[in-house]
């Protein structure tokens, strides 16, 4: 499968700001949530955890991968993109965050290829620059559709 193939219609999304890191975890799920990917529940794990650990899914500066334990709520394998024009603080050291993929793991094993693909685009700087520059949906769909 494709990364852009793990991507719900809709559910790429550039939002101005976020008041605050449940917000933009909010803004990260929203889509999946809607499409019947996740339970509310599922979202309220994510928040739960980052307040007990931190914000454990930060891969790379201004990078997040909000999820939870597929058992938390999660009902089909999805991912979502958000990026924030404005960086939000999260955890104690209040590390900036522009660029939001929510994941839904439906199992522990489904999720792989979804994770392979990212690990794929994360691993050239030039992407990753490329999307948190991006001015539009459309761009950050083209810089996902080329992996």
């Amino acid at each position: 499968m494709r990364l852009i193939d793990y991507f719900p219609d809709a559910s790429i999304s550039i939002k101005n700001s976020a008041s605050d890191w449940q917000q933009a975890i909010d803004y990260s799920m929203e889509v999946l949530l809607q499409k019947g990917y996740v339970t509310s529940g599922y979202i309220t794990a994510i928040k739960k955890t980052t307040q007990e650990t931190g914000p454990y899914y930060i891969l790379a500066p201004f990078v997040a991968m909000p999820h939870s334990r597929p058992e938390c709520g999660a009902i089909k394998t999805g991912l979502s993109l958000t990026l924030l024009n404005t960086a939000v603080a999260f955890g104690e050291n209040k590390e900036p965050v522009k660029l939001l993929i929510g994941l839904s793991a439906a199992d522990s094993d489904e999720h792989i290829g979804a994770i392979q693909a990212l690990s794929e685009m994360f691993c050239e700087e030039s992407k990753i620059d490329a999307l948190l520059n991006a001015s539009t949906e459309r761009q950050l769909m083209d810089i996902i559709t080329q992996e």
